[in-house]
């Protein structure tokens, strides 16, 4: 009986784990559909084959909306990976909500605004010159030379 009991117990420990290892995989693997299909639009496109681009532009707006499904999963199983402790806004400025293409100050976006491991929220790889950086409950994807904003994922953060 306790060799039962104890095999109840291991199981019910092994499978969140396991879920949520599926659902990252998951994302990874959307991810990947999406810029074949991004770069297969591109490929009709250049290639004069309209017909078999707006085909391929269905198809890449279909695994995009499965992909956001799997990171919205993803979210809700790793609930505790999302919420951080209280945001402190630069000394003499306070949070408001911002949009893509606003410049910042540069206090906004300094190393201590940081995301350190992007990958950890599943969040797009940032290319050189940009970083990822908590603005309130926000992510925002910064042009640390401008300030520029060029991505916004508002309530990311509960």
């Amino acid at each position: 009986m306790k060799k039962i009991i104890a095999a109840a117990l291991a199981a019910s420990v092994l499978v969140p784990a396991a879920a949520s290892a599926q659902s990252a995989q998951e994302v990874r693997n959307g991810q990947r559909e999406v810029r074949h299909d991004r770069a297969e639009v591109q490929r009709h496109a250049r290639n004069g084959d309209y017909r078999n681009a707006n085909a391929a532009r269905q198809e890449l707006r279909e695994d995009q909306r499965e992909l956001r499904e799997d990171w919205r999963d993803y979210r809700r199983s790793n609930q505790q990976a999302f919420r951080q402790g209280r945001y402190e806004a630069p000394r003499g400025y306070r949070y408001a909500p911002v949009r893509f293409g606003v410049n910042l100050r540069s206090g906004f976006y300094s190393s201590r605004y940081w995301i350190a491991d992007p990958y950890r929220y599943r969040l797009p790889n940032a290319q050189a010159g940009t970083r990822w950086v908590r603005y309130g409950n926000d992510v925002l994807l910064v042009n640390v030379r401008s300030g520029r904003v060029l991505r916004v994922y508002s309530n990311f953060f509960y």
